[in-house]
């Protein structure tokens, strides 16, 4: 039996060096680092607790994190719910009517975001909603609403309205897919049982669909909340955290400070305090994932 488990061993091997080096040790060095000055060339000067001090006092920072509530809103809550929606939809009407086929090309054109680079993704909707030649308010203009026109990305009233948009286009494939993955699972007879007793298709989908999804909607809304929390590359890309900071998030802040004003120091206590919110926000889903199982 202690050979098996040695056997199985080796294969963990190669994962938990590739671990160790990507993730545990660079985490240690950006924690070390959060109690230090230093511009990232020559000996780093300790200084205690003094970023995080710093950081707890810092207007920026919290305007960071009060702009990725809203974008967790943009990528985590509203894209679970339209994605339920038309998983449902594709599932439990397109699939039937006009076959699985047309159901799965639907499915992977929602999900298409998914696959493109960020800075595609972010480029083309930069086109799309520049001021002067975006095709938005080109569109708006075609149509008789040329007043509804807005600079979308450099006014900071539109900007995180904006970003949180593009987002939602971005992440609604995700939990589509998952969604229909799941709906895969749930025995037919359950919805025939209902047919039998008169329900309607939203009580259908309430009552079973939703209930029966459970497992789908933590492991959903957990992954997204986690990449809401660390959101970067649309950020970078469409407005550089700006017009006058209104976009900025906890990931892009910490990148200006490493990056751009060489506070290596600050820029880690950032990290480090966005991990432990992470962290947190991971167990706490796990346990209530698993309160809803047990009951």
């Amino acid at each position: 039996m202690s050979a098996r488990k040695g056997g199985y061993f080796v294969f963990l091997l190669p994962g938990i060096l590739a671990s160790i080096v990507v993730i545990v040790i660079p985490l240690v060095m950006t924690i070390g680092a959060s109690f230090t000055k230093w511009n990232g060339i020559g000996d780093p000067e300790w200084i205690g607790l003094d970023n995080y001090t710093r950081l707890f006092g810092d207007e920026l920072f919290w305007r960071s994190f009060k702009n990725i509530v809203a974008l967790i809103v943009a990528m985590a809550v509203v894209p679970t719910l339209i994605g339920l929606l038309l998983a449902a939809v594709l599932f439990d009407y397109v699939g039937k009517k006009f076959g699985p086929r047309t159901a799965n090309v639907f499915r992977s054109g929602f999900y298409l975001p998914q696959v493109i680079p960020v800075a595609v993704t972010g480029i083309v909707w930069g086109w799309i909603l520049h001021p002067e030649y975006g095709a938005l308010n080109r569109i708006l203009d075609a149509v008789g609403l040329g007043s509804l026109g807005r600079n979308w990305l450099g006014d900071e009233r539109y900007a995180l309205y904006s970003v949180m948009g593009v987002l939602i286009w971005v992440q609604i494939g995700y939990p589509l897919v998952m969604f229909m993955a799941g709906l895969q699972r749930i025995d037919p007879q359950l919805y025939e049982a209902a047919d039998l007793d008169g329900a309607s298709w939203w009580q259908r989908f309430r009552r079973i669909t939703v209930h029966m999804l459970r497992p789908e909607f933590y492991v959903v809304l957990v992954t997204t909340t986690i990449a809401a929390l660390k959101v970067f590359g649309p950020v970078f890309v469409l407005t550089n955290g700006g017009p006058a900071n209104a976009t900025v998030v906890p990931s892009y802040f910490a990148w200006r400070n490493f990056f751009e004003r060489a506070n290596v120091g600050y820029g880690s206590a950032i990290s480090v305090v966005l991990t432990v919110l992470i962290v947190a926000l991971s167990v706490v889903f796990l346990k209530l994932q698993n309160r809803g199982d047990a009951r």
